[in-house]
């Protein structure tokens, strides 16, 4: 839409604000200057009284010009602004406008008020309205006494919490999380090789209860998750307990208000919650992964709803796990690792590094089963008082991998099946091939920082079968 001048001045008013009054016979003033001004009204085709305003009644106008605060004087040429100044500032006006001396015995300057296009069903409406991007996906009409809300369960649409009803307002604000096209392609999603596009993952985010300024996790979430190397049909299909945990690294984390401290694996922060259940809601609603259907979990775990949380570096005594995995610490990422927990590791007597890490090695010993290695990894959530005696001590990540994996290489006559009057085990013609047998393989075992500050606590995340016979540990770059 073009502005209605293509040179000159031009003002954004309304009746409904003490300023826009105030600078009346400032506008008058440019008038009798010769200098001319347009004025354009929000609310009132008669305001101001005697200068032929413009009634900006559907705000289109107001809403070209990207205006948030009435009155806003905008100097324009060839059609597009050059200058403005938003509420009044004589020196900001008399910049604008190229006079001097202009509102003699008005303050200095006055703060404007809220333009109408900001109302939030105003602006989601003009959003809708002027987006280059047409919605494709299918609308599903509802009767005018059906709930939204139990018309989402009705239609499976949901994880059995109830959903925002992801009307094309929501959808066109979600889309102002990403600069991506909303037909745009991200990926073909197993288990239904579903074409998701970003419109499509927007619109499960609407449903879970994100902010627009979470898309991007998601999205790279979804893609990621697409790939050979995290097998999400696996993932998805298996009788395991095992889902999708999402861990988030470098700025995006505090941009968009993630809580990595005080419950950190619980609930309560907006952020962690809805990035991992709109994850979900894709993999279910996009493609297919539904429970009793392709999922067919023998008990599930709570990360098949929502388990997403960010790393807390700056408190770290360590690289981050981003770093770890070859990315800089400017970059924000997203790993997703295919597992269930939390479980707990308790530890209030420890007070040298080698007793903690012989209590995370008893601990991790239980990950899949006691008796079974090689197949399972797992992720340490060290907690920050775990973490300061590693710290003290000079314990670098590698050196605490490097201790645990030597109290987890155990003998392989205790692990196979039938030792110790326990038939599950590892396969009993190991015993004759190998003295020793690892629990975890070389890179199956992975530390990160994270909880609140008090607490002789970690807590362990056990995955699924590891590598390329299950599902690979996937970190990508977020495009913010």
């Amino acid at each position: 839409m073009s502005l209605p001048i293509a040179n000159g001045l031009l003002a954004v008013v309304k009746d409904d604000c003490e300023t826009c009054h105030l600078v009346v016979p400032v506008l008058a003033e440019l008038a009798e200057r010769e200098y001319g001004v347009v004025i354009v009204s929000q609310d009132q085709d008669d305001f101001p009284d005697g200068f032929g305003a413009i009634h900006d009644r559907e705000l289109d106008i107001s809403w070209r010009l990207g205006i948030e605060t009435t009155p806003t004087l905008y100097r324009v040429e060839g059609g597009e602004v050059v200058d403005e100044q938003a509420g009044w500032h004589r020196s900001g006006w008399e910049r604008v406008t190229g006079a001097t001396g202009l509102g003699a015995g008005l303050p200095e300057q006055r703060p404007g008020c809220g333009s109408d296009t900001m109302l939030p069903d105003t602006y989601q409406r003009l959003l809708r309205r002027h987006s280059p991007y047409p919605m494709s996906s299918r609308r599903v009409g509802l009767g005018t006494a059906e709930d939204p809300v139990e018309a989402a369960f009705a239609r499976g649409w949901t994880d059995g919490l109830p959903v925002v009803p992801p009307t094309e307002e929501r959808v066109a604000r979600m889309l102002e999380g990403t600069e991506l096209p909303p037909d745009q392609a991200l990926c073909t999603l197993p288990p239904d090789l579903a074409e998701c596009t970003v419109e499509k993952v927007a619109i499960n985010a609407v449903m879970a209860g994100c902010r627009p300024e979470y898309l991007p996790v998601v999205l790279a979430a979804v893609e990621a998750a697409a790939g050979r190397r995290f097998n999400i049909h696996g993932v998805s299909a298996t009788t395991y307990f095992s889902g999708p945990v999402l861990i988030v690294n470098g700025p995006v984390r505090r941009r968009i208000g993630m809580n990595s401290g005080v419950n950190v694996l619980g609930q309560g922060n907006r952020a962690n919650l809805t990035i991992g259940r709109a994850f979900n809601l894709v993999v279910r609603n996009v493609g297919g992964a539904r429970p009793g259907g392709v999922d067919q979990a023998t008990f599930g775990s709570p990360s098949k709803l929502s388990f997403c949380f960010p790393e807390d570096e700056e408190g770290s005594p360590w690289e981050s796990l981003a770093v770890q995995r070859g990315f800089g610490p400017e970059e924000s990422t997203v790993t997703l690792f295919a597992a269930h927990g939390p479980i707990e590791v308790v530890d209030q007597k420890s007070r040298t590094p080698e007793s903690l890490a012989r209590t995370l090695a008893l601990q991790l010993r239980m990950v899949a089963h006691p008796k079974l290695a090689g197949m399972s990894e797992a992720i340490v959530v060290v907690s920050p008082e775990h973490a300061r005696l590693f710290r003290e001590a000079g314990w670098t990540k590698a050196r605490l991998g490097k201790e645990i994996h030597a109290l987890l290489t155990l003998p392989t006559s205790e692990m196979v099946a039938g030792a110790g009057g326990t038939a599950e085990g590892m396969p009993p013609w190991l015993a004759d091939r190998r003295e020793e047998i690892p629990k975890f393989g070389p890179e199956g075992l992975w530390f990160v920082h994270a909880g609140g500050g008090a607490g002789g606590f970690s807590a362990i995340i056990s995955g699924w079968v590891g590598g390329r016979a299950g599902s690979e540990m996937t970190t990508v770059a977020i495009d913010q």
